[in-house]
């Protein structure tokens, strides 16, 4: 095999990943050795199911393999036949090899295709009478052995080709009873028949071998008027509504289509005619079903064609040299069309088309609209073949029949179908050079065509045929006939590659392009646009439209009809996509023809902008803005303001377009959602535009719409809130930077404090949605609006960080919250001694940071799971970005007291289980730990952690996996100023529901506890660091349950035996006081994890183990009777590893009774159960508390 592999790098300003796009070209059957072993191994195998199953999948998809090339197997084809065949013919083949043999040759038919597979089958006389006894012995209602008879009937289909008279076969036709015998001809045709009405793959074999059999000249003679016969019958007495008939139906129109396709004229002219009635009759076009009105076109085709003589057409169009060396370095100049000798036209003068013939080409034409595609590429095939066969005059009628199908009154059907008709046609040489002229308008119209239906359109399959006509154009002409043309169709094929929405439509086009590059040569500047816009590079749509189409625009023949394009068909689109798409590429366009956009493109867009069309006024003024932003751009080339290029009515339109909007109330309802991006878009470009609107009226009114835009976020829906906040923030910025800043620098006051205040306002806002556009707007202002406002704004976001759970779920908006004070400190930038409401300095940088810690510990939730990992995230980054800041400007306010904290709180952060945070808050340590250029001073223990992660774990670290990630973490366990955090994150990894995180964060953490198994120093230390945990997350559910499930592991694995063994170590008694504490929890799934931890706590000696069996004694009497049952369970589990934890004498007392008592039954029977264990064990019976007492 020989592997081909071609990069393809994307563009557009995406940054994607590179496409790597691997085609695999085989060189031959190289599993040819494996497959004869195979096919040798089926006598040991086919007893046996399950080695029969691996054989036939590994035969099968060594064949699937090569089905893009075929042929790769001919030369071995005989050789596996002959081996499968001698299986079947063995007398000593039971019936199980035999069906076996035959589906490996069905398998090998599948991919080679049975036309060419079924030649090699032996046919001769000798064959035929042995496959029809085995083809006789078939159950066809055997569904497991289908493959049998399929291979059956083409076998038998080609033992029909011997020249011999099938009467010779049949010998004395008495058997040995005196009985007749009925003849092998009629045994055939039986058989033939009989399973062309079966529901399975063997009706399309019984189709052929009626096309076979039917067509011998012994068996016409005979049978065939009454096969014909039969057929009708079965046609007209078959239901559309009953699967059955269909299946009959589909079957019946098979043979009869393939037995007029190979028959004789002479033979089946005479029921021809009977044939056309009976079709007519059954009205099968009509038919709900796909399949027979497919088939019903393929025999009226036939039927066309055996009504007209087999002729070649003298008047057809014939290209002569075709040449495509010739044509691309036209060296030599074209050849006229070569000439040919003509057949003598005197026949066909006296020649009458039968009238049978209209009937044909009229139902042909009918199916071109079929809502079908297989049926409108059949019935085109079928108007291509019937023209060919008529005369000069009648063919053109057909032509003008086609083209009446690109009628704006048909539907996309007809479209289609007419584009494949006239591809067949022009392909065939049928559609002369003189109906170019109707035909090419057709055509480049159907390159474009697209219909809107509700919420999507349709017509990508018209456009895709279109190209498929270009393409056959391109085979079929001369350069001479084409060149006339030539502007229109390049244009409209470039506008298809570069600007269809659909991928397959764009390659198609691109296709095409590259046919009529090569075969015509008289494209402009074919080779140079195909290097640009090849298969590959059309994929991207972005990478279409922003950077393809630049380079193509370079091309002065292409660039105003791309331009035009892009105004009437997809600025008004209805995928949103495609708008901004093309509003951007109308920008980047511009350079090309300034002065047309300026004064023709311009002043059609500012039309449209207030037009009633929705989508087009949403896309047009998204273009204004961006054509006058390209204007102003080209303008500043040659020291020229925006005024100075377009015209003073087009900058008052520009102006009047919100007011326009605003008077028709277009801001409200669902056009709301596309109006307000949109203007705010336009208001961004014209202020990046300088338009000289300062002081004016209009500013005030666009600073409105920004405002009610942000207050009305939640009455958006969700999917477009995400980019109105996107485009609105983007405007507000580009508008205080032009228009609210003085000649000085300095801020507008009034402005300021108007829009601060309000901003820091809306912080406080009860919908979620406008806080986070308020802390995204304060964040947009520009450094000289920041400036004297930093400790107002500053206080306002922190006090939305700080919003508590009780006072509404906020998580959103403390989100953009941390990531606003990111954008605000960035801005106002950092100077140790500055003053504290203009910049970061050591008076504020304390505050920062503590907010952002403090958001470290957002651990909400709600129904859509840890949302508060949203804030979590925004807050590595910030810490990341702001040490990184103030390590490089003053390193010198960076104290021991901020970084310390910070590297602690990532290191929990790194330490936890949802993959994708763990990996941000690693990667954050990473740079920061690694950082030079700025170095981050006072990092605890930084020798050590660049020893546990050096340099290169930068890049072949990768923190999603947690196989790679937590062998690393763990080693921060023996660091005293990271055990804390580490461990806290780590005990919810190890204690977590992920099977994965679970498995190698408790593996790591194990690896670890074994290496300090024999050191009681370190081991009292971690000991320690644990119950610090313990007791600070007493009542956190998202950390104690966890924590005793890790506690549970840890006891399991014996990790602290060496305490285990000391009489009341102090760390069994702690560790069991804080677990008595966990057992008043009524959460389920934290008593559980309780139950193990006490039962893990059973191996410490003295007092402990005394008050561990007064608990678990207490819990077997719990008001749950899922507790009292898993904790009988576990006590029972717990004295088969500790046997010493029983005196002997009563240990099978004690594990008979709990292991027969039924301890979710009532609290009385278990009570008394209980208190014999009491006794037993020698712990006091627990008494009941009474309600109300303490």
């Amino acid at each position: 095999m020989v592997l081909s592999e071609t990069e393809n790098g994307r563009s557009g300003g995406e940054e994607e990943t590179d496409a790597i796009v691997k085609t695999c070209v085989l060189s031959g059957f190289s599993e040819s050795s494996e497959v004869t072993t195979l096919i040798s191994s089926l006598v040991e195998v086919h007893e046996d199911q399950r080695v029969r199953e691996i054989v036939m999948q590994r035969f099968s998809v060594i064949m699937n393999g090569y089905q893009e090339q075929p042929h790769l197997l001919d030369p071995h084809l005989e050789r596996m036949m002959k081996m499968l065949l001698d299986l079947v013919r063995s007398e000593n083949s039971p019936p199980s090899l035999v069906h076996l043999s035959f589906k490996c040759l069905y398998i090998i038919c599948k991919v080679r295709g049975y036309k060419t597979f079924m030649q090699l089958f032996p046919h001769e006389v000798a064959d035929v009478q042995p496959v029809l006894e085995l083809m006789s012995r078939q159950d066809p209602e055997d569904l497991q052995t289908w493959e049998t008879r399929y291979m059956l009937l083409l076998w038998l289909s080609m033992t029909c080709l011997i020249p011999f008279d099938l009467s010779r076969l049949d010998g004395h036709l008495e058997s040995d009873g005196g009985k007749p015998r009925e003849s092998t001809m009629y045994r055939i045709l039986t058989v033939a028949k009989s399973y062309l009405l079966v529901a399975d793959c063997p009706r399309d074999a019984a189709s052929v071998l009626i096309s076979k059999f039917m067509t011998r000249p012994d068996v016409k003679q005979k049978c065939l008027a009454d096969f014909l016969d039969w057929s009708l019958t079965t046609v007209s007495q078959t239901d559309d509504h009953s699967v059955r008939d269909i299946m009959a139906l589909d079957g019946v129109l098979q043979s009869l289509a393939k037995l007029f396709k190979h028959g004789k004229r002479d033979d089946l002219l005479q029921y021809a005619p009977t044939v056309l009635q009976c079709l007519e009759q059954k009205r099968l076009s009509e038919s709900s079903e796909a399949k027979p009105r497919k088939l019903a076109v393929k025999l009226i085709q036939r039927l066309g064609l055996t009504f007209l003589k087999p002729r070649l057409a003298s008047w057809r169009y014939q290209r002569g040299s075709r040449s495509l060396a010739a044509n691309l370095s036209m060296s030599q100049p074209v050849s006229d069309t070569a000439p040919v000798s003509e057949p003598d036209t005197r026949e066909q003068d006296d020649y009458d088309i039968p009238e049978e013939v209209e009937t044909v080409i009229e139902t042909l034409l009918v199916g071109l609209k079929d809502k079908e595609t297989n049926v409108r590429w059949s019935a085109a095939k079928g108007i291509g073949r019937v023209t060919g066969r008529l005369p000069k005059e009648l063919a053109d009628e057909v032509v003008g029949s086609v083209l009446e199908c690109f009628s704006f009154q048909e539907m996309d059907n007809a479209w289609h179908g007419g584009c494949l008709a006239l591809a067949e046609l022009g392909r065939r040489g049928l559609l002369l050079p003189s109906r170019l002229t109707d035909v090419v308008p057709l055509i480049i119209k159907s390159l474009t065509y697209e219909e809107k239906r509700g919420a999507c359109s349709v017509g990508s399959n018209v456009r895709d045929a279109a190209c498929y006509v270009c393409w056959s154009f391109a085979r079929a002409y001369e350069p001479k006939e084409l060149t006339p043309f030539v502007t229109q169709i390049a244009s409209a094929l470039l506008i298809t590659t570069l600007f269809d929405r659909n991928i397959n439509c764009r390659r198609a086009a691109s296709a095409a392009f590259q046919e009529n590059v090569g075969r015509q040569g008289t494209f402009p500047h074919g080779i140079d646009i195909l290097t640009a816009a090849d298969y590959f590079a059309v994929g991207n749509l972005s990478n279409c439209y922003l950077t393809i189409s630049v380079y193509v625009a370079g091309f002065p023949e292409y660039t105003k009809s791309m331009i035009e394009h892009l105004i009437t068909m997809k600025i008004n689109h209805w995928d949103g996509v495609i708008r901004e798409l093309a509003s951007e590429a109308l920008h980047n366009l511009t350079p090309q023809a300034p002065d047309y956009m300026a004064t023709q493109v311009l002043p059609q867009l500012l039309t449209m902008a207030t037009g009633p069309d929705l989508h087009g006024r949403h896309g047009a003024i998204m273009a204004c803005g961006e054509v006058t932003h390209a204007l102003y751009e080209v303008g500043l080339q040659t020291n020229r303001t925006v005024v100075d290029v377009i015209s003073p009515e087009c900058v008052d339109a520009l102006k009047s377009i919100h007011h326009v909007l605003h008077e028709r109330k277009q801001y409200r309802g669902f056009g709301g959602a596309l109006m307000r991006p949109a203007i705010c878009s336009l208001i961004g470009k014209l202020s990046l535009s300088k338009m000289p609107f300062k002081n004016d009226p209009i500013i005030s009114a666009w600073q409105w719409l920004i405002d009610d835009t942000i207050h009305n976020l939640h009455l958006f829906s969700s999917g477009v809130k995400g980019g109105i906040i996107a485009a609105v923030v983007s405007a507000l910025s580009a508008l205080c930077e032009e228009y609210y800043q003085d000649q000085t620098g300095q801020a507008d006051p009034q402005m300021q404090d108007a829009l601060v205040s309000q901003y820091i306002g809306g912080l406080k806002s009860p919908q979620t949605l406008t806080r986070s556009g308020s802390a995204l707007a304060l964040s947009c202002l520009p450094t000289f609006m920041i400036r004297g406002k930093f400790k107002q704004i500053f206080d306002g976001l922190r006090q939305m960080c700080s919003v508590s759970q009780m006072e509404g779920n906020f998580t959103e908006a403390r989100r953009d919250a941390v990531r606003a004070i990111t954008l605000v400190c960035v801005k106002a930038g950092v100077c140790a001694h500055g003053r504290p409401d203009s910049t970061l300095c050591s008076n504020n940088i304390a505050d920062v940071y503590g907010v952002l810690l403090s958001c470290l510990n957002d651990y909400t939730t709600d129904s859509r799971g840890d949302v508060g990992a949203w804030v979590r995230e925004a807050a590595v980054t910030a810490l990341m970005e702001l040490t990184m800041l103030v390590a490089r400007d003053a390193p010198e306010i960076l104290s021991p007291d901020l970084v310390k904290p910070m590297m602690c709180c990532l290191a929990q952060q790194m330490a936890e289980k949802i993959d994708r945070y763990r990996a941000h808050a690693g990667n954050a340590f990473l740079h920061l730990l690694h950082s030079t250029k700025p170095a981050v001073p006072h990092i605890p223990h930084r020798e050590e952690l660049l020893i546990i992660l050096p340099v290169e774990t930068l890049t072949s670290l990768n923190w999603n996996a947690p196989s790679q990630a937590f062998k690393y973490i763990a080693q921060l366990l023996g660091l005293p100023e990271y055990r804390y955090h580490t461990l806290l994150g780590l005990s919810v990894s190890v204690g977590g529901l992920t099977e994965s995180t679970g498995h190698f964060s408790s593996q790591a953490l194990f690896d670890f506890l074994r290496g300090i198994q024999r050191d009681e120093a370190a081991l009292e230390q971690f000991g320690e660091t644990l119950l610090r945990i313990f007791r600070d997350s007493l009542h956190s559910s998202r950390v104690s349950t966890p924590l005793l499930k890790t506690l549970s592991q840890m006891l399991a694995n014996s990790c602290f035996e060496i305490f285990a063994t000391q009489e009341d170590h102090h760390f069994g008694l702690d560790l069991l006081n804080l677990c008595k504490e966990c057992r008043k929890s009524k959460d389920v799934v934290k008593l559980r994890a309780c139950i193990d931890a006490f039962c893990g706590l059973i191996q410490f000696q003295g007092e402990v183990r005394k008050k561990v069996w007064s608990q678990l004694l207490m819990l077997l009497c719990h008001q749950f009777p899922v507790i009292r049952k898993a904790t009988s369970s576990e006590v029972y589990e717990m004295l088969l590893t500790y046997d010493d934890a029983v005196c002997p004498e009563v240990l099978d007392d004690v594990m008979t009774l709990l292991s027969d008592t039924n301890w979710e039954s009532d609290l009385a029977t278990v009570r008394a159960h209980r208190n014999q264990l009491c006794d037993w064990l020698g712990v006091p019976r627990p008494r009941p508390v009474a309600k109300g007492t303490s």
